[in-house]
């Protein structure tokens, strides 16, 4: 499933080509994804303006000139894709996976952007803007990873008196919203962090975030940023809007690399693989402490 990096690469890929532009035509080639699509799906998209795109966690968030907000979400294997750009100046190749091809959004700014999604686990949605933050889709979910709430004071505030294990803790959209498995590995590498310590760790007895959560909302940001500036991960199904794969793949230091040396300089250490609530936690058991 894309993760926050991916989705944030997917808006910067559709901004130029949504933000301002009035949908012209709609076409909705199925009744349904993941869920149905709203009543008069297409009727209610064409001739509104978008506003501006965003993402809350791993949604893509369309504001319209009527207050209302198209919400997207890739599921496990959606892409968008832009056939073709403002005048003409570029043109991307169909898909050859055209029977997924979903929905088609014709733009005045001259793009026709694709929806394409296999395994159709994708769903878009029209809320009013006022209903967003009441939504039970969005209500729970924690700070942005990216925003300026991230610190080590805003992880122990999380954290204290968790005994669930740091990895879970991270994974919680309850905490904190879009950390994907990808991710929230390759931070607890940087961090020197083991995916098992108990999350309420990073919490003095005095309240005050250790040196360790310091570290890890640093390593955070810092890993998350370059994913977004890398295009993200492709590593089954994820590609840009430009139909190009990402590649922060190739800088996993611990991701999917179990029995290789660690990276860390100086450390002896391998990558060791471990299951977590059903998901792989990678990590150096040398200097992971």
């Amino acid at each position: 499933m894309p993760e926050l990096p991916e989705v944030e690469t997917v808006r910067r890929g559709l901004e130029p080509v949504m933000a301002g532009a009035r949908f012209i035509r709609v076409e909705q080639r199925r009744a349904d994804l993941r869920f149905p699509f709203p009543e008069n799906f297409a009727a209610r998209l064409e001739g509104r303006r978008v506003e501006a795109l965003s993402r809350r966690a791993k949604y893509l968030f369309a504001d319209l000139d009527d207050a209302s907000v198209l919400v997207m979400h890739l599921g496990m294997s959606g892409s968008f894709r832009i056939d073709e750009a403002i005048q003409g100046a570029f043109h991307h190749p169909r898909s050859k996976r055209a029977a997924h091809d979903h929905v088609v959004f014709h733009l005045s700014s001259g793009a026709a952007i694709t929806y394409n999604d296999p395994r159709r686990f994708g769903f878009m949605r029209l809320l009013a803007r006022a209903d967003l933050a009441a939504d039970p889709m969005f209500a729970g979910l924690g700070i942005e990873p990216l925003g300026n709430e991230l610190d080590g004071a805003a992880l122990a505030r999380l954290f204290a008196g968790r005994t669930t294990p740091l990895k879970a803790a991270l994974l919680d959209q309850r905490l904190i919203a879009g950390l994907g498995n990808i991710y929230v590995c390759e931070a607890l590498h940087r961090a020197g962090l083991s995916p098992q310590r108990a999350a309420g760790a990073l919490v003095s007895k005095a309240g005050q975030p250790t040196a360790g959560a310091a570290r890890l909302a640093a390593a955070i940001r810092e890993v998350l940023e370059e994913a977004v500036a890398a295009g993200g991960s492709s590593i089954s199904d994820h590609r840009r809007t430009d139909g190009e794969l990402g590649y922060f793949q190739h800088a996993f230091r611990v991701y999917d690399r179990e029995a290789a040396p660690c990276p860390t300089p100086g450390c002896r250490g391998i990558v060791r693989r471990i299951v977590q609530s059903g998901r792989s936690s990678f990590y150096c058991a040398e200097c992971q402490t």
